[in-house]
Formats: structure tokens, sequence, C-alpha cells
């Protein structure tokens, strides 16, 4: 920790914003937003695009200041010039819906497409959305379905569920339960409630796998314990 208040002192942007983000979570340091979003101030001025995106998200969520849209646009701006994904990605959400700068949806396609060829799994699920259903972009399946598992493999969980069910009404892919169930196992492990609920209708009705009611009553329980009504509803049937 001295380490690097000693080289904020002498000026040094990294260190200066490594010592924000120790104060910004509180590691290894009592956590103060306020001296953490002045050492962002000073690392974004120095040009350093990961303190200028983390002084945006501060402006975007409003922590020791006022929250302002127009500022957050101003430091994302600056971080997603120089190539910093996620602020391409938080960028483009500003755009596609008009939060502190003119709504454009072209440009937040632009900045999706930049973050989302970065890696960005945010970046890539919005993208393949917009593919899917011909938001700006002609509609393209192909595309839509390389970006949803590019975000799948990257563990997004609405990208699995998302494929499961294209995989499981055969949109724009060759129909495949076992495919299907794959994605949905994805997600279901994450505790997502639809997957888990799709899952146990599955092995209650033997869609792609065989009939296997007790299978199907756990997975039914776990949806419903993750929030799924009609989970609850069919678990209580069963019973």
């Amino acid at each position: 920790m001295k380490y690097y208040q000693l080289a904020a002192k002498q000026g040094y942007s990294y260190a200066i914003y490594n010592l924000g983000l120790m104060l910004y979570n509180g590691k290894g340091i009592k956590q103060d937003y306020q001296k953490a979003a002045k050492c962002f101030y000073l690392a974004a001025k120095d040009g350093l695009a990961a303190a200028q995106y983390n002084l945006g998200l501060m402006y975007y969520k409003g922590i020791e200041m006022q929250q302002d849209f127009e500022k957050a646009a101003e430091y994302y701006q600056l971080a997603a010039d120089q190539g910093e994904a996620i602020a391409q990605s938080d960028l483009d959400y500003l755009y596609d819906n008009g939060m502190g700068l003119k709504q454009d949806h072209i440009k937040a396609f632009g900045y999706y497409q930049l973050a989302a060829d970065q890696g960005q799994v945010i970046a890539q699920y919005n993208l393949a959305n917009m593919y899917q259903i011909g938001r700006v972009v002609k509609q393209d399946d192909a595309k839509a379905l390389k970006y949803y598992q590019l975000a799948a493999e990257q563990g997004h969980v609405d990208a699995q569920l998302d494929l499961g069910k294209k995989y499981f009404s055969g949109n724009g892919v060759k129909q495949s339960y076992l495919t299907a169930i794959e994605y949905f196992q994805q997600a279901a492990t994450q505790d997502d409630a639809e997957a888990q609920f799709i899952l146990g209708v599955m092995h209650l009705n033997g869609i792609g796998v065989k009939p296997n009611k007790r299978m199907a009553m756990e997975l039914l329980r776990k949806s419903c314990e993750n929030g799924k009504q009609k989970a609850c509803e069919l678990y209580r049937q069963l019973k």
C-alpha cells in the first residue's frame, strides 16, 4: 500500500489509478469513494483510459457525486477513443437509450461492434440481439448466432438461455433438442430459473431425453426457489 502512495505522490498515473481502485474497493485500505474519485480524476487527466472509464462509471452511478449522465458519457468517450472495450460497451448503452447525449442507435451499434470485437461480453450479447431482430442492421441469423455463442462461451447466462431456445425451436438454426439441453444446462448451472423450468418440463415430458420425474421435480424445485412462479405451481401438482 505505502509503495502505491509513494508512487502516487511522484505523479505516476498508473500508481494513482491503482490507489484509486484500492480506495474504491476497500482493498488493503479503508474504503473512501471521495478519495477514489480524486485519484481517478488525476489519472484520467493524464490520459489513462481505465481511470477515465471508472470516473465515468462513478458519474453514471452517482457515487460520491451527483449522478450525471453527460459527464459519464464524456469520460466514457475519452476511454472508448483509446480502445477501452468496457467503455465502448457502456457508451453504446448511453447512445442506445439517449442518456446524457442524443439517442443514436447507429452510433450505439458501432460501439457495440468495437467492444464485441474486443471480447466484451455484454456488447457481444447486445449485438447478437440486434442481429436477431434486425434492429438498426439487417436481420442476420448467422451473425446473431455467432455473437450469442461468443457471449455464451464467456458465461453470459442470457446468451446461454437464448441459444437454448433457438435450438429448441429451430429459430435460425438446425433444430436440436440435444444442443438446446446443453445450453439450458449451462444457464441452469448459474441458477437461471427459466432454464431450470424448461429443463424440468423437458425431463417431465421426455423431450430430447428419457422421461425422468425425479429429475424434473428437482429442476422445478430449484426454478421455484429462484422465483419462477410456473415452476412452483407445476412442482406442487407433481408432489
